[in-house]
């Protein structure tokens, strides 16, 4: 069975699932600033990626809402293959991502509705009103209240802290979090509030925001020497005290707010396993629905001691740990311990130890041909996570099969024992006589 990785980095293979015909706009580096950021034109604009499936779904609805809001709203596509750096500065992370683009084109709305022609004019509908109310000076129709609750209420994402809760759902808790100290009185707050609650839907299963009211509940305040409003203070994973609370030195935006965040989650994901490639299972498991597969071929256990080896896998897990926001699988086998494998990827020529990246949905794979050192692995690797390098296809066109082997056993290696030849009862003298008599 071929493994399941979807892959964002190599680029070329897919062409794009729209053109000039449709009246959904293709948008790329060169042209997206202009298009969308410095236009006052309304703009639906999907992040996708050819080969998602979800993405070729949807396309004859995106196609319709398109033709029904020419001239109202435009809407525009992103191929995230092509344009990786157009969708980075808004956490594109799934595909397809939908994003608003409204008044305020620092800060687009992600659209949530269903994936219809019909959920996608209705949205359109709804931001032009908002903006166009905007514009006029007028308000929303959902008014705010100073009463000071900030919390899960009528929709609101963030959570609302007292005295009596927070050790409980902060410092006891293992999740990360946000929370902001304000006072109802506070006009940065009032401003910080509208964001704050954004940047709490976006962030949902991600990293809890919480808010507490620092002039009703001022035991936590004081115990965390807050002196002015809004206070934000970031809280890693696992049990916490108030020495481990972290200031918050990002913007104030929901933008600023999600991106700062992201970065902590990012650091915070566990490094992946670099697993040896024992079976067909083990690599499967390693490396099933991720971007792409990092495969080591290390030097045989005669060749290369523990110690030898052990160095090796510790850069190995160095590595995967620092490309770790990438969400690669990684294995390792050793050499001439997987032959369809190394003749599959061509490793024979190379030597040991060596490396490829491989993304088996497409059947192609990278070759490392610099030094297998941390510098040079490392510059490999920066290429693939921005779709650059030369890339070959799988001999075969299909996955190879992985043997069942026997993982190591962390020890050194042992040459076999040879059977030693007993001649105890070979008369050696007389077999010489005999040869010179023949003689």
């Amino acid at each position: 069975m071929e493994l399941q990785l979807l892959l964002v980095l190599f680029i070329g293979w897919a062409s794009a699932m729209y053109d000039s015909k449709d009246d959904v706009v293709e948008l790329t580096s060169a042209n997206f600033q202009k298009q969308v950021i410095n236009d006052d034109s309304i703009w639906i604009v999907e992040f996708y990626a050819p080969w998602c499936g979800h993405c070729k779904s949807l396309v004859p609805e995106y196609k319709k809402a398109a033709k029904a809001l020419k001239g109202l709203v435009k809407v525009g596509a992103v191929d995230m293959t092509q344009h990786q750096a157009v969708g980075q500065p808004y956490n594109v992370q799934g595909f397809p991502t939908i994003k608003i683009f409204g008044g305020d084109k620092k800060k687009p709305t992600d659209f949530q509705g269903a994936r219809t022609a019909q959920a996608f004019i209705d949205a359109a509908v709804n931001e032009l009103k908002k903006t166009a109310q905007a514009r006029l000076g007028g308000k929303s129709s959902s008014s705010g209240s100073d009463s000071g609750s900030r919390g899960g209420k009528g929709g609101n994402d963030v959570v609302e802290l007292t005295d009596s809760n927070f050790e409980e759902l902060v410092l006891n808790s293992k999740d990360l979090w946000l929370v902001e100290f304000f006072a109802p009185w506070c006009g940065h707050c009032k401003n910080l509030e509208p964001h704050w609650k954004t940047a709490a839907t976006e962030l949902k299963g991600k990293i809890k925001l919480g808010a507490l009211d620092a002039t009703v509940h001022s035991v936590t305040a004081s115990k965390f020497n807050v002196r002015g409003y809004p206070s934000i203070k970031y809280f890693g994973p696992g049990e916490k005290s108030v020495e481990d609370a972290v200031d918050y030195d990002g913007g104030r935006t929901s933008g600023d707010i999600v991106q700062w965040a992201l970065q902590k989650v990012t650091e915070n994901l566990p490094a992946p396993e670099v697993q040896q490639a024992t079976s067909q299972e083990v690599v499967e498991e390693a490396c099933k629905d991720k971007q792409l597969c990092i495969v080591s071929f290390l030097p045989h256990i005669l060749d290369c001691q523990s110690k030898c080896r052990n160095d090796y896998l510790a850069l190995l897990k160095e590595l995967a740990d620092k490309y770790k926001k990438n969400i690669w699988g990684w294995v390792w086998t050793e050499a001439g311990q997987q032959p369809e494998l190394e003749e599959a990827f061509g490793i024979g020529g190379f030597g040991y130890p060596a490396m490829i990246a491989v993304n088996s949905r497409k059947m192609k794979f990278s070759t490392l041909t610099g030094p297998f050192q941390k510098d040079g692995i490392s510059e490999f690797l920066r290429a693939l996570s921005y779709g650059k390098g030369k890339t070959s296809s799988v001999k075969g066109e299909k996955f190879p099969k992985v043997a069942k082997v026997d993982a190591w056993d962390g020890k050194d290696g042992v040459l076999p024992e040879s059977d030693d030849i007993d001649l105890s009862d070979v008369d050696l003298d007389d077999d010489v006589k005999e040869k010179k008599t023949e003689l």
